[in-house]
């Protein structure tokens, strides 16, 4: 099975995405490519991280033309937005999500393998591994989402707008993880069923609302549009992930506790970039895994 890894990335994540990539060189093994998808003004300083098994795109080659980003004159030019005819103003973590919905359509591969920038890799993984039988792994965690996670309702019903579905009552899937799968074909026809039930564009569509959940629209779609077609449920996520500041302490130790909860099955590990842990801390804990 052939591979697409994806990273969507921006400047200020570029010591992380750097990380990254080395931990992917090292432990991911199989037949895979991997995709760097960032804004036009990024693309060189990503350019060194190109290599024979990864090139950097700009989003310039996924997204339409009247959908283009801009200096946030609220953070002094210091962020962007992105603006178009037809929805608010969209942040990084928009443009993101689209980026990876668009890969689909430009990519000749079975699987999209999508690594955030703040994921290392610890153990030998061959993504082949999440086929079985001519299906794919789709993580999935029944009853994930409970009644009081407001943000992630918002992320299913617009999943919902845009898929032609029922609204969801909690508790409710949650399909969101940092190292997940998805499959090209599924994603392809994801696209095209939202030109078709919406009767737009499908970026058009999708930024009709800021609340935009890649994973939830795949998931959604995979589990109640095509009954589960090709897919294997799991809810072991492959990476152990730090999502909060608050769980543990902003310490060397407090990040010891966090990679000694690392599963025997999980092969990678997360620690988002407002969580402070210096990125030196993290890749010696990182790489001192035992396999």
């Amino acid at each position: 099975m052939k591979t697409a890894v994806m990273t969507a990335s921006w400047s200020a994540d570029l010591e992380r995405c750097t990380l990254m990539c080395e931990s992917l060189d090292r432990f991911l093994s199989g037949d895979w490519h991997h995709y760097l998808l960032v804004e036009p003004r990024d693309e060189a300083a990503f350019k060194p991280l190109e290599g024979p098994r990864r090139t950097v795109v700009s989003e310039a080659d996924l997204f339409p033309g009247w959908l283009r980003s801009f200096p946030d004159p609220a953070s002094l030019g210091r962020r962007r937005v992105w603006l178009s005819p037809f929805s608010m103003p969209l942040r990084g973590w928009h443009a993101q999500q689209i980026r990876r919905l668009a890969l689909a359509r430009h990519v000749e591969a079975d699987m999209l393998l999508s690594v955030d920038s703040d994921v290392v890799m610890v153990r030998p993984y061959d993504p082949e591994e999440m086929w079985a039988d001519g299906r794919m792994r789709l993580f999935r965690v029944d009853a994930g989402v409970s009644e009081t996670m407001t943000e992630h309702h918002d992320w299913l019903a617009h999943a919902g707008t845009l898929l032609g579905l029922p609204e969801t009552i909690a508790p409710a899937p949650d399909y969101i993880n940092t190292f997940i799968g998805w499959r090209v074909d599924t994603a392809r026809a994801l696209l095209d069923h939202i030109e078709r039930t919406t009767g737009r564009n499908w970026v058009r569509a999708l930024i009709s609302s800021r609340a935009i959940s890649e994973c939830t629209i795949y998931g959604r779609f995979a589990d109640e549009v095509r009954g589960g077609e090709g897919h294997i449920p799991s809810d072991r996520p492959l990476c152990h992930m730090l999502w909060f500041r608050e769980t543990y302490p902003e310490t060397l130790e407090g990040l010891e506790m966090f990679m000694r909860e690392l599963g025997d099955d999980q092969v990678a590990v997360g620690v988002q970039s407002f969580v402070h842990h210096p990125m030196a801390e993290i890749r010696k804990l990182a790489f001192s895994v035992t396999p």
